[in-house]
């Protein structure tokens, strides 16, 4: 008997992994996060299998389904949304099921930031502009963030931010990174990735604030911060494809006789 933890994606059925579906499909047990994972992935289950919503459960009740899944020997698909490896709440999951014993492997899935690079045609990464991303959260009413880990010590990277869990916390935002990026830093709040009703709000650190509150978005949303969302139309190629970078795969040609 096996538990699967599998990263659905971030919304669309579409997303998931060929092996993920794969394993949703075999599985007689399926428990998923129905808050965030879409009805139609989990509907790939096997005829009969017993599908659970885990939203309203907390994480004894969690373990009690897979240990009643272990103890019938049915293997379980364990469904997350994104990738199972961010905000995923799986490491407190795999220490119980590791005290008790009892197998698990882990498929990714999607994360929520690529997903809305994807809709949104960006490249989150450009050359001499910022090549780092950061995906962090603040703290609201969630455990608190470790030291170092504040946005402040965050933001003097200059690094292209992809902040989750923090909507409601914009103000906050706005100014602890203004001072490092500037009030006119290009923002995106990207809102039900991946959803039929997803929906991508344009702005700067200084008015992002005031339009979220507008289209009264209070939830479900990722926050990109950084000058690689809107760079200068003249930003340099990369060296990737530069006709004079010489790498293993593109050695220097050799000079022709008489040249």
């Amino acid at each position: 008997m096996t538990v699967h933890f599998i990263g659905a994606g971030p919304g669309d059925p579409d997303l998931i992994t060929v092996r993920g579906l794969r394993l949703i499909q075999s599985c007689p047990v399926c428990l998923y996060a129905g808050s965030l994972v879409p009805e139609q992935i989990v509907a790939a289950a096997p005829e009969g299998a017993r599908v659970i919503d885990t939203a309203p459960l907390t994480l004894d009740e969690i373990i009690a389904e897979i240990v009643a899944a272990h103890e019938a020997g049915q293997n379980v698909a364990r469904v997350h949304s994104g990738d199972p490896s961010i905000y995923g709440a799986t490491a407190e999951q795999m220490r119980r099921l590791d005290a008790l014993g009892i197998d698990y492997d882990v498929t990714p899935g999607v994360p929520a930031f690529a997903a809305a690079a994807a809709a949104l045609k960006t490249e989150l990464t450009i050359p001499e502009v910022a090549q780092t991303i950061i995906v962090t959260r603040t703290s609201m009413q969630s455990s608190a963030m470790p030291n170092n880990e504040d946005l402040v010590t965050l933001g003097k990277s200059g690094a292209t931010l992809a902040i989750h869990l923090s909507v409601r916390n914009l103000r906050e935002i706005e100014r602890q990174l203004t001072p490092l990026y500037g009030a006119d830093c290009p923002v995106i709040v990207a809102f039900r990735v991946g959803w039929p009703d997803e929906a991508f709000i344009h702005g700067t650190l200084s008015d992002i604030a005031e339009k979220v509150r507008k289209a009264k978005l209070t939830r479900t949303a990722l926050i990109f911060v950084g000058r690689a969302l809107k760079p200068d139309a003249d930003f340099r190629d990369s060296a990737l494809y530069d006709a004079d970078h010489v790498h293993v795969l593109r050695p220097k040609k050799k000079a022709k006789a008489g040249e």
